[in-house]
């Protein structure tokens, strides 16, 4: 297996082929693997950070991070995979402490939320994340809010 490298780009510095590499993997998770059809490409992205790991020329793991005031008042994190040929390396760990660092480092705060499936909530736990009672179906998977301050 060839090194993992990590990368953090805003919207306007991705390649083309990097956005391109990004969309698929989303869908590739989100809407074939999960089976949920809505429009992943939801007018956010040029607002975001991107942050991923390459590996053999493909994205192993992503998510994207958005300063306060735009999916919620505090920062937050999102569209969070590994793609599946890569599920072995353990990555979303370090996929979240990089996101975390990157929000402290970029936005100047350690308070974030997210949206997160429920099947995760004890891994975000982990890092620090605080189930806020607010639990909804997206895309008729159980999510729940939560909050790191």
């Amino acid at each position: 297996m060839n090194n993992v490298t990590w990368k953090i780009k805003n919207f306007e510095d991705l390649s083309t082929k990097e956005l391109y590499e990004i969309l698929k993997v989303r869908q590739e998770v989100f809407i074939v693997e999960q089976t949920c059809y809505y429009l992943d490409a939801d007018g956010y992205d040029d607002k975001a950070l991107h942050i991923w790991a390459e590996t053999n020329g493909e994205i192993a793991a992503y998510c994207r991070i958005f300063s306060q005031g735009i999916k919620y008042p505090e920062t937050s994190i999102g569209r969070v995979l590994t793609n599946t040929k890569y599920r072995n390396l353990k990555l979303g760990k370090t996929l979240i402490n990089i996101a975390l660092q990157a929000i402290e480092t970029h936005f100047k705060t350690s308070e974030c939320r997210i949206s997160a499936q429920d099947y995760l909530l004890e891994f975000y736990k982990s890092f620090g994340f605080e189930d806020t009672g607010k639990k909804y179906l997206e895309d008729d998977i159980p999510h729940t809010e939560m909050v790191r301050k």
